[in-house]
C-alpha cells in the first residue's frame, strides 16, 4: 500500500494499533455476482434509483446484477433486518441509519468498509477520495465500536430553518435572523402581527417545533454545543449549550411565540399557509414545503442556517447511508461494494441528487448542479451550509435515547426546570449507552 494512501486513510483504517487483516479482496473476482438492495425509496426517488442501477447493470465490466428491493419505511426495514441480520437470508446491501447500522454490528451483521478502503485494487485513489465531503464519511465512523465504519453515504441532508421573506419584510427587518435574539424578536413580532397574505384565520405564531432528537441537536450545535463527547464516548445533554439552547427555546414559548406541533407536517402545512413565520427541519423536505407555499399563501420563502451564538453556523448533517452485510460469499460482498462505489460516484451522484433532491456526498458534483441549484435557489442556499456541518451520535441505542430527549423536550417547554431536567435525560441517555455496549462484550 503506497504512503500516500496510508497518509489519507490512516483515520478509518487503524483498530487497536493494526490494520484490518479480514476480508483481503485482491484476488476475488466478483463476475455474475447478484447483489440484493433493500431500500425506503418510493416515487420519484425509487424511479431515479432503478436508472442508476439499471445503467450499473448495463455498464459494470463483471456482469454483477443489483436487484433494487422497496421494503418500506427505515423502521420497517429494521424490523425485518433484526430477524435476518448475521444470516444468508439477509440482503447484501441495506440503507440503515447510523444506530441501526451498530444494532446490526452486535449480531455479526455487518461489514467493516475500511476493508474496502484500503484495498489497492477495488478503493478509490487518492483524488477519488479526496472528492468526498470528509464530515459525511465522518458520520458513519463508529468511535464507541473502535472506529468502525459500518456505513457508506450515498447522500445526506442538512437541517434549516424555513422562513417567510415576505412576513419578515411586512413586520419591518431586513432578513431572516441571525442569532437567538434575533429570532426571538421576529417570532415574537410575527405572533402579533399576522401576515398579510394568510389564508387561514387561525392566530399567527412565531416558530412550530416538533419534539425530536435532532431538533434538540441542531438547537444545541446553534449554540456552540454538542450532545455527544467522542473522547469519553458519552452523550452531553446536560452540557452548558444545551441548557442554554433549551432555556431560550422554554423563554420562547413562555412568552406565546412557539407552540409545538401537534399533527405530522404541521408545521409544514402551517407555514405554507402563511400562519407560521418559522420551522426547522431537514432540507429533503424542500420540494413539500414548495408545494405547501404553491397550494396555500403563495408567498417568497427561502432556507437559512438556524440562529446561532457561534461565528460560522454549525448546522446538522444527517441521513441514513447503505451498509455491507456479512455472511455472504466475498464474491457477493465484493460485487456489492463495487456497486456502493458506483452508486457514490460522479454521474451517478449527480442524477441521483436530481432525484431525490437529497445533497450528493462529493464536492466535485456541484459543477454539474449548476442548472438545479438555478432552479432551486433554496436548495442551492442549503448545499452552501454543509462547509460547516456537524453529526449526531452514531452510538448504539440512539433511537432509544431520540425517543426520551422528545420526551424531556416536551417537559422542558411545558415549563419544568431546564437544568435538572436534562441532567435526567443524560443520566437514562448514558445508561442506555453503557447497556447497549455491555451486550458486545
Amino acid at each position: 500500500m503506497s504512503s500516500i494512501r496510508i497518509a489519507l486513510l490512516a483515520g478509518l483504517l487503524v483498530l487497536g494499533g493494526h490494520v484490518l487483516a479480514r476480508g483481503d479482496y485482491e484476488a476475488v473476482d466478483p463476475s455474475g455476482q447478484t447483489v440484493v438492495f433493500w431500500h425506503q425509496h418510493g416515487g420519484v426517488r425509487e424511479a431515479g434509483l432503478e436508472a442508476i442501477v439499471a445503467r450499473f447493470n448495463t455498464e459494470n465490466p463483471y456482469g454483477i446484477t443489483v436487484v433494487a428491493q422497496y421494503q418500506g419505511s427505515y423502521p420497517e426495514i429494521f424490523q425485518k433486518m433484526l430477524l435476518l441480520v448475521g444470516t444468508p437470508d439477509a440482503p447484501n446491501l441495506v440503507v440503515a441509519y447510523q444506530d441501526q447500522a451498530a444494532a446490526y454490528h452486535f449480531a455479526d451483521g455487518l461489514l467493516d468498509i475500511r476493508t474496502f478502503l484500503a484495498s489497492e485494487r477495488w478503493g478509490f485513489d487518492p483524488d477519488d477520495y479526496a472528492d468526498f465531503f470528509a464530515g459525511f464519511i465522518a458520520s458513519d465512523v463508529n468511535q464507541v465500536l473502535g472506529g468502525q465504519l459500518l456505513g457508506f453515504p450515498p447522500n445526506r441532508s442538512v437541517e434549516v430553518m424555513y422562513y417567510n421573506a415576505d412576513w419578515i419584510a411586512e413586520l419591518g427587518f431586513d432578513g431572516p435572523p441571525r442569532t437567538p435574539a434575533e429570532f426571538e424578536a421576529q417570532a415574537c413580532a410575527a405572533t402579533e402581527q399576522p401576515f398579510s397574505g394568510s389564508v387561514t384565520g387561525a392566530a399567527s405564531l412565531g416558530y412550530e417545533i416538533t419534539l425530536d432528537a435532532s431538533r434538540f441537536a441542531s438547537w444545541t450545535f446553534a449554540f456552540g454545543g454538542d450532545v455527544f463527547d467522542a473522547e469519553t464516548n458519552r452523550y452531553t445533554f446536560d452540557s452548558a449549550a444545551a441548557i442554554e439552547a433549551l432555556t431560550f427555546l422554554q423563554d420562547l414559548f413562555a412568552r406565546g411565540c412557539g407552540d409545538i406541533v401537534t399533527e405530522r407536517f404541521g408545521d409544514q402545512t402551517n407555514f405554507g399557509l402563511g400562519q407560521t413565520l418559522f420551522t426547522v427541519g431537514s432540507s429533503s423536505a424542500l420540494p413539500f414545503y414548495e408545494g405547501a407555499v404553491e397550494a396555500g399563501a403563495a408567498f417568497v420563502w427561502s432556507v437559512a442556517a438556524l440562529p446561532h451564538t457561534t461565528p460560522a453556523p454549525l448546522s446538522n448533517v444527517y441521513g441514513a447511508s447503505v451498509s455491507i452485510t456479512a455472511g455472504h460469499a466475498p464474491e457477493a460482498e465484493l460485487a456489492t461494494w463495487l456497486f456502493v462505489k458506483a452508486f457514490t460516484g460522479r454521474e451517478a451522484q449527480a442524477d441521483w441528487a436530481r432525484a431525490s433532491n437529497y445533497f450528493p456526498v462529493r464536492a466535485s458534483v456541484a459543477a454539474e448542479l449548476e442548472d438545479y441549484f438555478a432552479a432551486n435557489p433554496a436548495y442551492a442556499t442549503a448545499f452552501e451550509l454543509l462547509e460547516h456541518g456537524v453529526s449526531e451520535p452514531a452510538a448504539p441505542g440512539y433511537a432509544f435515547v431520540r425517543n426520551l430527549v422528545a420526551a424531556e423536550m416536551a417537559a422542558i417547554l411545558d415549563g419544568a426546570d431546564v437544568a435538572s431536567t436534562l441532567a435526567r435525560l443524560n443520566d437514562e441517555a448514558n445508561r442506555i449507552l453503557i447497556d447497549q455496549l455491555a451486550e458486545i462484550d
